[in-house]
C-alpha cells in the first residue's frame, strides 16, 4: 500500500484510461478536443478565471518553467520561504540570471508576512523594484500549508507578480489560484494519474510579462502553451493526458467539497493515531497540510521505512536533505486521502514502534 506524498497510487479507472489506444496528438482533432476538456475541468479545481495549460514534464518542469518564462537577467524576484522547495526557487532565479531575494525563516515556522513587507518597502525605497514573487502553498518535506493570504496582499500592494508551487496541494485543498498570477500543479500528487505532467493557471497579467521578454527556450517556456488550437509546441504524452483526464474526472464526479473532506479526515486520523503513539509533528503549526503529515523521529526514519515495507507492505517516505533519517512522512493525498488506508498505515507503524 502506497501512502507516499507522492507520487501517489492510481487508481483502476486511471490506469485503464492510459492503457487503451491512444489518438496521436500530433494529427488527430481528437486528441486536441480531449487536451481541452482535460483544461477546462481543471479550470474548475483552479477555481480562477485564467488560462489552463498543460505542458508534457513532471510536476519540477511548472517550477522552473515559471521562472524561466518570466525572468530576465537582472530582474529582481523576491522568494518567499519557509522550506526545501522554497529555498529551491531561488536556485531557478539564478540560473537565469536573476537576482532573489529569499525572505526565508525556519522550517517549522510560517512565511513572514512583515519580513516581506519590509523588503517590499525598502526597494521602494531604493528604485530596485520586484518582478515577481515565489512561493509554496504545501511544503511537503515538513507537512505544512502556508497562509498565502496576507502575502498575496502585500504583493498586490506593491504591483509585483505572483508565482505558487501548488504542486501538493491542488486537488486536495482550496488554493487561492484567483489571487496567483502562475499558480502550480502536477498529475503525480492530489490528482492521483502517473508523473509526467505539468499543470498552471496563468494570469492575463503574468502573459503579458512573459510576451514582453525573449523566448528562453521551447521547453521551459509556457508561452507557446498559449494558444495550441493549431498545434502543439512538440509532441504530448498521449497516454498522460488520456490518465490525467480520467483523474480529473474522478475529483469532479466525487465534488471538490467532499474531495476535499476526505483530506481532512484522513489528515485528523493520521495525527490523531500518531499522538496515541507519542509521536510528534516535525513542524506542529497552526496550518498542517491535509495532504502530508510528516513526523519527527530523529534517526529512525530509514529503519522505520525499511520495516513497514518489509513486514506490512505499507511504503511511506522519509524526511529529504538533512532530514533524511529524522522524518517519517505518511502521504495522504488522492487516491491515499482515505481513512482505512490510514488506519490501516498506522496500525503497521505502532507494531513496528511496539
Amino acid at each position: 500500500m502506497l501512502l507516499t506524498p507522492g507520487p501517489t497510487a492510481v487508481p483502476e479507472p486511471v490506469r485503464r484510461a492510459m492503457a487503451r489506444e491512444q489518438p496521436n496528438p500530433d494529427v488527430e482533432e481528437r486528441f486536441r478536443l480531449r487536451y481541452e476538456d482535460l483544461t477546462e475541468k481543471l479550470a474548475e479545481i483552479y477555481d480562477a478565471d485564467h488560462d489552463v495549460v498543460v505542458p508534457g514534464g513532471e510536476g519540477i518542469l511548472g517550477l522552473e518553467a515559471a521562472i524561466a518564462s518570466l525572468v530576465e537577467p537582472g530582474d529582481r524576484v523576491l522568494c518567499v520561504s519557509n522550506g526545501l522547495y522554497g529555498d529551491g526557487f531561488a536556485d531557478f532565479v539564478e540560473s537565469y540570471g536573476g537576482e532573489p531575494v529569499l525572505v526565508g525563516v525556519e522550517h517549522t515556522e510560517a512565511l513572514d508576512v512583515d519580513a516581506v513587507e519590509a523588503v517590499l518597502e525598502k526597494s521602494e525605497e531604493m528604485d530596485e523594484p520586484f518582478k515577481l514573487a515565489t512561493m509554496v502553498h504545501c511544503e511537503t518535506p515538513t507537512g505544512t500549508l502556508a497562509n498565502l493570504d496576507p502575502v498575496l496582499d502585500t504583493l498586490d500592494d506593491y504591483g509585483v507578480l505572483s508565482v505558487v508551487d501548488a504542486v501538493s496541494s491542488l486537488g486536495g485543498t482550496p488554493v487561492p489560484t484567483e489571487r496567483i498570477d502562475v499558480c502550480l500543479g502536477g498529475s503525480q500528487k492530489c490528482f492521483s494519474a502517473p508523473p509526467g505532467l505539468t499543470t498552471a493557471a496563468i494570469s492575463d497579467e503574468a502573459w503579458a510579462a512573459m510576451g514582453a521578454r525573449d523566448p528562453p527556450s521551447l521547453y521551459t517556456n509556457f508561452l507557446p502553451w498559449r494558444d495550441v488550437s493549431d498545434e502543439f509546441p512538440y509532441t504530448h504524452l498521449a497516454a498522460n493526458v488520456a490518465a490525467l483526464d480520467a483523474a480529473v474526472d474522478l475529483l469532479l464526479e466525487e465534488g471538490l467539497d467532499a474531495v476535499y473532506g476526505r483530506h481532512v479526515a484522513a489528515a485528523e486520523v493520521c495525527r490523531e493515531r500518531g499522538a496515541d503513539l507519542g509521536l510528534e509533528l516535525f513542524a506542529d503549526t497552526a496550518r498542517p497540510s491535509p495532504t502530508v503529515t510528516a513526523f519527527y523521529v530523529p534517526g529512525q526514519a530509514t529503519e522505520l521505512q525499511r520495516r513497514l515495507a518489509d513486514d506490512h507492505d505499507v511504503i511511506l517516505s522519509t524526511g529529504l536533505a538533512d532530514l533524511a533519517d529524522d522524518v517519517l512522512r505518511v502521504g495522504h493525498m488522492g487516491y491515499g486521502a482515505d481513512v482505512e488506508k490510514v488506519d490501516r498505515a498506522m496500525d503497521a507503524l505502532e507494531a513496528v514502534l511496539s
